[in-house]
């Protein structure tokens, strides 16, 4: 089987958008969109989109924190300030690791087309699959799911006996998510939680060292798919520390078919039938040490750096204005723009007296800062404008 292409964000072309002429476009479009015209605007709510064909399409899944690698999405949450009771927006666009540039493109140009809808009041953030913002996480009652290939692929779509079984791992630890990866020994480890979701038997795995929280978040992910489908599915849970002769454990192995082919023997393998004892402790010690590879650095990255956009010498100049405990709000200036690289995610911060070059070239030039500073490239990036500052902003300053 051939490869999927990983989408990769610096090679996307969307710098039109943001000109008059595209503007005006959008304008127009905007009002005869019909995914916005099931927005209300004067109460709060939380909306999700899929792009389909270069259209905007409800999409139910992903308001539940499915999300297929494959695909673009739009969200759309509005809430009520505590302070001031306003109604406020913030809207999303999700991308897929594996998603098409026709996707991204459409799903960053229906974000900003949304964004002219609600009079240009929202908060604008850009996702990239595994790098997902705190703020996106909390939409959701659980861990996010992060599954391989397209929507379609849902579980609602085929027959119970007709499901592939997927391997889900709970990644992260402060941002937990739900990634899907291979199901192969050298995808687990001992220090997380992982589900085997079978379709109609549901395991999950504790390696020796999880913590409490991720297996919480096992327990509460097994049941949101048990859920889903009317309790018919069997749960079962086992630890890293149960060893070799336990049986759920030996069943959970028995999916892992290329890896009983090769420490099998020949031993006769049918899935969700447990393994003999003798190939259970085998591959028991082919599980990895540690937490491969997981998030902590990624989200323990306190770094500060912030940068200036302006054309006030007549050409556009990027330059870096202070960084780590120096980053003060007051070197913020309303004729510029500025990019605040807080660690863990990026802002955009917009002057309200910035030219339409400043605002045309802000994403172009946060890109070009996190592929010139080797940064991670999937990071969150938000666009806020002067006078609409989240609170995760106002308090990377303090």
């Amino acid at each position: 089987m051939q490869k999927k292409k990983i989408f990769k964000i610096e090679d996307s072309n969307i710098e039109g958008i943001g000109t008059d002429a595209d503007k005006k476009c959008r304008e127009t479009a905007a009002a005869t969109e019909k995914a916005w015209k099931k927005v209300k605007k004067d109460k709060v709510g939380f909306y999700a989109w899929r792009i389909e064909q270069f259209k905007v399409k409800k999409n139910i899944d992903a308001a539940g924190g499915t999300l297929y690698d494959d695909d673009s999405y739009i969200f759309l949450n509005g809430y009520e300030e505590k302070e001031t009771q306003k109604l406020k927006w913030d809207v999303h666009f999700w991308i897929g690791a594996t998603t098409t540039q026709d996707e991204y493109g459409t799903a960053a140009y229906k974000t900003v087309e949304l964004d002219d809808f609600l009079g240009g009041d929202p908060i604008q953030h850009r996702e990239c699959s595994g790098f997902e913002s705190t703020l996106f996480l909390s939409y959701f009652k659980g861990p996010i799911r992060l599954l391989n290939g397209g929507a379609e692929s849902g579980f609602n779509h085929v027959k119970p006996e007709e499901f592939t079984p997927r391997l889900l791992w709970l990644k992260g630890k402060k941002k937990v998510r739900t990634v899907e990866v291979p199901i192969e020994l050298k995808s687990l480890n001992s220090g997380d939680v992982f589900i085997l979701d079978a379709g109609l038997n549901i395991y999950q795995y504790q390696g020796r060292g999880a913590g409490k929280h991720e297996k919480q978040h096992g327990g509460k992910l097994s049941q949101a798919i048990d859920d889903e489908r009317k309790g018919k599915p069997e749960k079962e849970v086992f630890s890293q520390l149960d060893g070799p002769k336990d049986e759920t454990m030996r069943k959970f192995f028995s999916y892992f078919a290329a890896d009983c082919k090769t420490l099998g023997d020949g031993e006769e393998i049918k899935a969700d039938a447990p393994v003999s004892e003798a190939l259970s402790k085998k591959m028991l010690a082919a599980i990895p040490e540690g937490q491969g590879g997981d998030d902590v650095e990624f989200e323990s990255d306190t770094k500060k750096s912030l940068h200036q956009l302006s054309d006030a010498s007549g050409k556009i100049t990027f330059k870096q204005v202070a960084e780590g405990g120096k980053c003060k709000k007051d070197l913020l200036k309303s004729e510029d723009v500025f990019v605040f690289d807080i660690g863990c995610e990026v802002f955009v911060w917009i002057g309200k007296g910035a030219s339409k070059d400043e605002k045309k070239q802000a994403m172009s030039y946060a890109s070009k800062y996190l592929k010139d500073n080797d940064r991670p490239m999937q990071m969150p990036v938000t666009k806020i404008h002067e006078g609409g500052e989240n609170e995760v902003f106002e308090a990377a300053f303090h």
